[in-house]
């Protein structure tokens, strides 16, 4: 449902179970599609040119109230709380939270189950792991690594895929999984 005092610009893609709040603005290019989940924007928020924001199956997205979302950001299945700023570029991921009035900077990164607390910026180019938040810069991929171990994995979060398995297993077993989603969506 998209409140009659939104707008949404003719370029961009609404699909699925995607609620818009009143005088909300997407902006052209911007994707936002349930695949599989529900997808909630509040009031007054700004969705930019060619930002993609998805919910899924296991993660419905959810945004609060006066939050802007920059160009290309990228936004699966999180939830943002009021007042949140997503720079250019940025990305959070599955599972997520963003506190009140929290922030990530260009190219930054919140990782699957993160939890970032309120007023707490992720500086440019960083990442966001673990429950609290903990940042670090992209050199240093072996703590990344570690806390993002910690929530399971990334294919046993996102897809609920066996964590014993190796890559190769995981990755065939989400695919099947994710395919099978999509599919029954389009169908």
């Amino acid at each position: 449902m998209i409140d009659p005092d939104a707008w949404v610009a003719p370029t961009a893609v609404v699909s699925g179970d995607v609620t818009i709040g009143a005088h909300t603005r997407v902006l052209h290019g911007a994707v936002l599609t349930a695949d599989g989940g529900p997808v909630a924007i509040g009031r007054h928020c700004v969705i930019m040119e060619g930002a993609v924001l998805r919910g899924t199956g296991v993660h419905e997205l959810r945004v609060g109230n006066h939050v802007l979302v920059g160009p290309h950001a990228y936004l699966t299945g999180c939830r943002l709380e009021d007042e949140v700023f997503i720079a250019t570029g940025g990305m959070v991921f599955n599972g997520a939270v963003m506190g009140r009035a929290s922030s990530v900077a260009l190219g930054a990164a919140v990782h699957i189950g993160c939890v970032v607390p309120a007023g707490k910026r992720i500086p440019i180019g960083w990442i966001a792991v673990g429950n609290p938040a903990r940042l670090y810069p992209p050199s240093d991929m072996e703590s990344i690594r570690a806390g993002i171990v910690e929530m399971g994995g990334f294919l046993p979060y996102v897809f609920g895929v066996d964590p014993q398995a190796d890559r190769g297993a995981q990755m065939r077993e989400a695919m099947e999984k994710y395919t099978r989603r999509l599919g029954r969506l389009h169908d």
